[in-house]
């Protein structure tokens, strides 16, 4: 299956990405398919090819989450935002705790 994802290409502390089309399983170094613009969150700046990426879309390629915000900020795909944050785990609810027998007190 194929996605639209972010590769990342910056320095340590100064992240810049590739929008790649690749497999789902691919490691987040490889290649990719092809290049389809670039993101650049530090200075606000974002350059992508519509025309490549719609045409994958409609190959059956599905953008990330996060790719897919980017597209619709940047008026590419139409629809709502996704939400990406990471929730918070549920706190599961503990089981009442059985009454321990203390042990009795040994005499000498």
């Amino acid at each position: 299956m194929l996605r639209i994802k972010l590769r990342r290409i910056g320095k340590k502390r100064q992240p810049s990405y590739r929008l790649v089309v690749a497999e789902k399983t691919a490691r987040p170094q490889d290649q990719g398919i092809e290049d389809l613009g670039w993101f650049n969150p530090l200075q606000h700046k974002q350059e992508f090819n519509k025309e490549r990426i719609l045409y994958w879309v409609s190959k059956g390629a599905l953008p990330t989450d996060t790719v897919h915000n980017l597209l619709v900020t940047a008026g590419i795909v139409s629809g709502s935002k996704i939400d990406v944050a990471k929730k918070a785990k549920e706190v599961k609810a503990e089981k009442p705790t059985e009454a321990k027998a203390e042990p009795a007190p040994a005499t000498q």
